[in-house]
């Protein structure tokens, strides 16, 4: 019976985190962003300047992603490329005064609805989340 509980557990956590990807997705949808374009525009913004690799990395995706990403971004005048002032041969993103603004309006709509949906919860239960989903965090930081 503990494994079938183990595997709902499971099962409600991949759930919960569906969910938390489609209410992004549908947050994004006034700005036309996809979670990608979001992520990336929001290590632009924190940066101020940030080379592709350096994306990547933050995105945890391939460099060709990243460009991919920073093209489009790029295209909607929410980042441009400049010589990278350490190294002629490199290219880093800025964000544009567009971008800072896209930036700071996504943040608010995704706090918005981060509100909404862990107002659900009452303040013990969403502390006790934010403890054991801390616990159960990227291996990688343990």
């Amino acid at each position: 019976m503990a494994d079938d509980a183990t595997a709902e557990l499971g099962e409600l956590l991949m759930r919960a985190a569906r969910t938390q990807r489609r209410r992004w997705r549908d947050a994004l949808a006034p700005w036309d962003l996809s979670p990608h374009q979001a992520r990336a525009l929001r290590v632009i913004c924190e940066g101020g300047s940030v080379r592709i690799s350096a994306l990547a990395e933050a995105l945890h995706i391939a460099p060709r992603s990243a460009t991919e990403v920073a093209d489009g971004l790029e295209q909607r005048g929410l980042v441009e490329r400049a010589p990278d002032p350490r190294d002629r041969r490199a290219v880093i993103l800025r964000p544009t005064a567009a971008g800072r603004r896209v930036r700071a309006e996504v943040d608010e709509a995704r706090s918005a609805d981060s509100r909404d949906l862990f107002g659900r919860l009452a303040a013990e239960d969403r502390a006790a989340l934010t403890r054991i989903l801390r616990a159960l965090g990227d291996e990688s930081e343990s």
